[in-house]
């Protein structure tokens, strides 16, 4: 018997079976990696507007469950799902499966009914990717959904964690700046309030703030109308967004700001 080909074998079974997983942030492109420049507000701010540029600078003003202004979908668009595919791709640790899903694809490639597209919901990787190109790096806890950076903001703020560059405020308490996050709970989220937190995985979408204005802000989310689009949220005259008598917006319950802590 040739012995050659099972010490070629067990050669390589340690090999195999030792292959550490990639690192979270492996695939990132180096100036994102490293990262070249310190976390800046003022690049999540421009990394958020030049991205509702390319979709055409839609806004979003509508209440809940009107219809969007055409029956297309723009994530499904040439120029665009790919787009998409770039948020997910980057905007989660490598080797998820969802990093390979674009704004019309599973993870095999296949292109998925337009009727299905909630089983792929992006506005998560969408803020995941803007944090991680503005410098986060690990300091924000990338996800395929809201809640889970939602509970470690306060988790954070609970000091029941530490490291991350993210702590959960109430929405009566804390006014908005750019930069920040604020988040409402979605259909099926069950009355979601900032006293439950954390909590069990929940509905939820968060924007992040690109403007502050008198009794308003500028706040830019993705997978809006399957776009990334921009939308005007009245605040208090002091700039938060709930007051005595609740949260001032009546299209949406927002009820958690998240205050990203920037190193400039």
């Amino acid at each position: 018997m040739n012995p050659r080909p099972l010490l070629v074998l067990l050669a390589l079974l340690p090999a195999a079976c030792g292959t550490p997983a990639p690192a979270p942030l492996s695939h990132l492109p180096p100036f994102a990696r490293v990262p070249y420049e310190p976390f800046s507000r003022a690049d999540a701010i421009g990394i958020a507007l030049g991205e509702w540029r390319a979709w055409g600078q839609p806004v979003a003003d509508e209440p809940p469950g009107t219809p969007p202004p055409t029956p297309d979908k723009p994530e499904r668009d040439a120029g665009l799902w790919q787009r998409v595919g770039e948020y997910w791709y980057l905007g989660q640790n490598a080797a998820r499966p969802e990093t390979a899903w674009t704004g019309r694809h599973d993870a095999a490639g296949r292109v998925f009914p337009p009727s299905d597209d909630g089983e792929y919901a992006w506005s998560a990787a969408f803020i995941s990717y803007v944090m991680r190109m503005a410098g986060a790096g690990t300091r924000f806890p990338a996800a395929p959904d809201h809640a889970a950076y939602i509970n470690a903001a306060r988790r954070m703020s609970l000091g029941q964690e530490t490291g991350l560059a993210i702590t959960a405020e109430a929405p009566d308490a804390y006014a908005p700046i750019p930069g920040d996050l604020v988040c409402a709970g979605r259909a099926g989220a069950d009355g979601i309030r900032f006293a439950d937190l954390p909590a069990p995985r929940f509905p939820s979408h968060c924007a992040i703030v690109v403007a502050a204005n008198t009794d308003e802000l500028d706040v830019i989310g993705g997978n809006v109308n399957d776009a990334v689009a921009l939308t005007h949220v009245p605040t208090t005259p002091d700039g938060r967004l709930a007051g005595p008598a609740g949260v001032v917006d009546t299209r949406y319950p927002w009820f958690v700001v998240i205050r990203v802590l920037y190193d400039r």
